[in-house]
């Protein structure tokens, strides 16, 4: 914590100056109530953090990055591995696409199966080094399932508030991790102010994306991780699902880090991909006003958000990194999650898939230069939600058990070819 200088405002641009009583319940900017982004002593940070100590660092999570982490120590460390996902490059695909350099980082990979967990584990240790006893959280499934995931490890109750249209398989996470989950009717807007009421009331701690300002500086190490898995080159282009805006605006910060502290001379585009009803980041940026409300209707569940809590943020990541948002179907959606698992082995949820099919719109419309290298997060794991899979893909055939049954189905299957 020596390392945080203070933290600054996105609405306001007004600074507070750090202390650790400041530091313990400050949510959003005590002037206008805008979201806040924690400040780094930049200058001091590069005392310890290079490129020979990082090549040199054995640890193999989001470990490795404490000393650009709000976090007091080691302390409080979930048991399990957070970050360090895998950078696949992809051959398939990028050849299926014309891109000589494209890239798959699997954040499906992480403990609860989203990239959620690097938010997750920096809400948790700081919820315990403040001595906090209960910590809630609203979310459509994934940041609930890790919050879940990581604090049942560490002895921390968690309540939980969902939208009652959250897939049952992250529902079923929560469960079984212990949580106590409080199903909402009504939706995911509805039950993040819910949550935000209801902390206020019973003095719980929130790790509300969008509202809590350590989740991003979780969300920021995957950044991190790219930079170095490429050898300390930076990417040209990164495509991010966005829904809340709490992830780009994580990814950018730890871009900017990483250029502050001259690990790499320059920076990426970041390209914001939204789902077609829940593109308020998308028309703000292209208007230039403010964020406007949207349906948020989507099956993409994790990026379904009506008004964005971080989506100013968000807007200027994109401003920033001289990117653009865009926004796609849930038919294209459904489709690139097939295209997906079938060129390169990766299963993706809804939301996650989405930075593929905005990855082939930015393509078909010649966003993107052949030798670009370009990287696609993917955020999380296929099996989060499993009936929206099996709307892309069908149902299996079923017969009788013996060969006159399947020579009957593989010769219909031959006669369809």
């Amino acid at each position: 914590m020596a390392n945080i200088r203070g933290f600054c405002c996105f609405e306001c641009k007004k600074e507070v100056g750090y202390s650790p009583e400041t530091a313990k319940r400050l949510y959003v900017c005590p002037a206008c109530g805008g979201n806040l982004e924690v400040l780094y002593d930049y200058k001091k940070i590069g005392l310890s953090v290079s490129r020979k100590s990082l090549e040199n660092n054995a640890e193999r999570s989001v470990w490795r990055y404490l000393d650009l982490l709000p976090l007091e120590g080691r302390k409080f460390a979930p048991p399990v591995q957070i970050g360090w996902t895998p950078l696949y490059p992809s051959k398939n695909l990028g050849e299926s696409l014309g891109l000589t350099h494209l890239y798959i980082k699997d954040d499906g990979r992480n403990p609860s199966a989203s990239f959620k967990d690097r938010a997750g584990f920096v809400a948790v240790a700081r919820a315990l080094e403040q001595g906090e006893k209960v910590v809630s959280g609203a979310s459509t499934g994934n940041a609930a399932s890790s919050l879940a995931c990581l604090a049942s490890a560490m002895n921390l109750k968690t309540v939980i508030f969902v939208p009652q249209t959250a897939p049952a398989a992250k529902i079923a996470q929560l469960l079984v991790f212990g949580a106590q989950v409080i199903t909402v009717k009504g939706t995911y807007d509805q039950a993040f102010d819910l949550c935000l009421e209801a902390c206020a009331e019973y003095g719980w701690y929130n790790r509300n994306t969008g509202f809590n300002p350590y989740t991003r500086e979780g969300k920021k190490t995957c950044s991190y991780e790219i930079i170095e898995q490429l050898g300390f080159k930076c990417p040209d282009k990164v495509f991010v699902p966005v829904g809340d805006g709490n992830i780009i605006s994580g990814i950018w910060k730890g871009f900017r880090d990483f250029y502050e502290l001259g690990l790499i001379d320059r920076l990426p585009q970041l390209v914001g991909v939204q789902a077609g009803g829940s593109d308020s980041i998308m028309r703000a940026f292209e208007s230039g006003g403010p964020l406007p409300a949207v349906s948020g209707e989507t099956l993409a569940d994790s990026i379904s958000v009506s008004i964005p809590r971080d989506g100013r943020a968000a807007v200027r990541a994109l401003q920033e990194s001289k990117g653009f948002p865009i926004h796609v179907s849930d038919a294209e959606i459904l489709e690139a999650m097939t295209t997906l698992a079938r060129a390169e082995g990766v299963f993706a949820e809804p939301a996650a898939a989405a930075s593929i099919a905005g990855l082939k719109k930015a393509v078909d419309s010649t966003r993107i230069r052949s030798d670009e290298t370009v990287v696609a997060l993917i955020t999380g794991n296929g099996l989060k939600d499993v009936a929206s899979a099996m709307k892309a893909v069908g149902k299996p055939s079923l017969i009788e058990p013996n060969m006159g049954a399947l020579r009957e189905l593989m010769a219909d299957n031959a006669r369809k070819l």
